[in-house]
Parts: C-alpha cells; sequence; structure tokens
C-alpha cells in the first residue's frame, strides 16, 4: 500500500507515527497506564501484537511489554537521534511501534529482560472476554 490510503485510514497524528516513525509525547497515551486484560493490535492493519500478561509499568511514559510473538514484529536497527537502538515495527504492514530495550533489569522478574517501549496510539485494545 502506498501512503495515500493510509492517509486516508489514519488520523494525523496515528499517520504521524505509524507511518512516519513519529513518537507521541511521554505519559499522554491511552494506554500507558492501563491494566485492562487482553490483545494490543496494530491499530494500522489489525494483526495481533503484544498480550497484557506481559504488559508492566516502567516509568518510561509509553506502554512497556517484555515479550512479543517473533512473527509480529520485525526489528530493525535505528541510529537517530545519536545513538543505536531497535526499532519495533508491525511484521504484517510495516508500520512504526515504538523500540525495544534490552538489559535494563525493570522487567517484572518472571519475564524476559527487555522492555518494548510502543506507541499507545500505535495500538488498540481488545479487551478479554
Amino acid at each position: 500500500m502506498t501512503e495515500d490510503p493510509w492517509q486516508a485510514k489514519l488520523s494525523p497524528a496515528e499517520f504521524r507515527v505509524l507511518r512516519l516513525g513519529g513518537t507521541e509525547p511521554a505519559f499522554t497515551g491511552e494506554y500507558t497506564d492501563t491494566e485492562t486484560e487482553g490483545v494490543y493490535e496494530c491499530r494500522a492493519c489489525g494483526s495481533e501484537l503484544f498480550r497484557s500478561d506481559t504488559k508492566f509499568h516502567s516509568g518510561c511514559g509509553w506502554p512497556s511489554f517484555a515479550d512479543a510473538d517473533p512473527a509480529k514484529v520485525t526489528l530493525i536497527e535505528d541510529r537517530s537521534m545519536g545513538m543505536v537502538r531497535t526499532e519495533v515495527r508491525c511484521a504484517n504492514c510495516d508500520s512504526h511501534l515504538g523500540h525495544l530495550f534490552k538489559g535494563e533489569g525493570i522487567a517484572p522478574k518472571d519475564l524476559p529482560d527487555q522492555r518494548y517501549c510502543i506507541n499507545s496510539i500505535s495500538l488498540r485494545l481488545k479487551p478479554k472476554e
């Protein structure tokens, strides 16, 4: 899909983050502090990305997940902003989701020592029924 159909489907703020790789301001996203059980899907295409049982409060200002299905996300080296990070994209539609950080020691002990730091605007929560 070219960017034109995405512009028609997404709000300007969603388009800026999902298709242009932007970031929403910290502590402003609708899912930053959500504790609702369910599945987090890509807001652009609906692909299942994260489960609430791996979500944790990291204090970073964005929803944090300790794990993802490797078939559902694509990891790309990101050298922007004067640092080396790992960008996280939806494997289905190639939309920008956020970044992955490893070895911080802040994830709950029963989960992997990593943090998928994801923009709320990149996600849609499908609550558990």
